[in-house]
């Protein structure tokens, strides 16, 4: 395995030579790169001058020596950032992209460095201190681009992405994962919480566009405007309430026991739904659901993530962090289904 620090060099160099080839400019050089900060995928900061200006820019890649689909396919994404633009959805330019080898080796796409961050509230981030309606303001931005992106035709932004997952596959193919479980007493639930989903799957959901990892570090704010939702690798065409349950999950603070996780005040998931509704213009459906839905899936995640961290084949100490979280998530999975709590709706 190549050394972090060549690899980073190889990087540069390969840069250069794009760069120099895509502007015309023999003279253009790459002072930097580095990885970007999370914990997925395989991106990079660049710095570009050319003709007398700096530039930076973000490179994605999928991992190398992998089958090109799902989080692979760098190109899917890249795709529905490109659809995106011009329908009121927030997203970033993509200014090259493609799978010429003789570049990077693989599949490409580069969009603008932005300005500004995810909405990142854990201790000691940069969001963490900011006032409530502050973070009210940002939260509703949030909530109306998600309706925003939901409201949209898929057939006409998307044609060639369907047919929409089902809800049942969506249940079902968290299977294999969750019997790799790091600790299977961390998901001894799941069996239950998978049951129990399936019981009460939702009639006739509204099929849309899905980003399929719609937290809060994936919105990126500029001086308190949100400028674009980041990280597309999970979209799918299907259920557009998945999302929504989504974000509500990382908003309950019933859902999670890991030490560190903040106590920003960032808007309870009632008054998200409630953005949400205003936004989208009625009722999204069973979002308690939906909620559950993501918490289960979002245990499963940690189970898994933590035994390919202690396995030495993805190191991530964040998932050992997350661990206490996981039993949590599927205890509050059921609440939602059996109507315990105030918000499950």
């Amino acid at each position: 395995m190549m050394a972090a620090g060549d690899e980073l060099a190889l990087l540069r160099a390969q840069l250069t030579a794009f760069c120099r080839a895509q502007l015309a400019d023999p003279d253009a050089t790459v002072p930097s790169v580095e990885r970007t900060p999370g914990h997925a995928g395989f991106s990079f900061f660049f710095a570009l001058r050319s003709r007398g200006e700096h530039r930076e820019y973000v490179l994605r890649l999928p991992p190398p020596s992998v089958k090109l689909e799902g989080t692979a396919d760098v190109l899917r994404q890249a795709r529905v950032i490109a659809a995106l633009r011009g329908t009121g959805v927030p997203v970033v330019d993509v200014t090259w992209a493609g799978d010429d080898p003789r570049w990077f080796g693989r599949p490409y796409f580069i969009v603008p460095r932005l300005p500004g961050d995810g909405l990142r509230t854990g201790p000691g981030e940069w969001a963490a201190a900011l006032p409530a309606e502050r973070l009210r303001s940002m939260a509703r931005q949030a909530m109306e681009a998600l309706a925003r992106l939901h409201r949209l035709d898929w057939r006409r932004h998307v044609p060639d992405d369907g047919p929409p997952l089902d809800l049942v596959v969506d249940v079902h193919r968290w299977d294999r994962f969750r019997e790799r479980a790091a600790e299977p007493e961390m998901v001894a639930l799941g069996p239950e919480v998978k049951r129990r989903l399936l019981e009460r799957l939702p009639a006739t959901p509204r099929i849309g566009i899905c980003h399929g990892d719609f937290q809060w570090a994936n919105l990126f704010y500029t001086g308190g405007v949100l400028t674009a939702i980041v990280d597309w690798e999970l979209w799918s065409v299907g259920a557009v309430p998945t999302d929504l349950g989504w974000i509500l999950l990382f908003a309950d603070d019933e859902a999670w026991a890991h030490e560190g996780r903040g106590d920003a005040p960032l808007p309870e998931p009632a008054e998200l739904q409630a953005m949400y509704a205003e936004a989208f213009g009625g009722c999204p459906g069973d979002v308690a659901w939906y909620r559950a839905l993501g918490a289960y899936k979002f245990a499963v995640i940690t189970g898994f993530n933590l035994m390919l961290h202690r396995r030495g084949k993805r190191h991530d100490p964040y998932w050992e962090t997350l661990r206490p979280s996981a039993s949590r998530l599927l205890e509050r999975a059921l609440a939602l289904l059996d109507g315990r709590s105030e918000e499950a709706t």
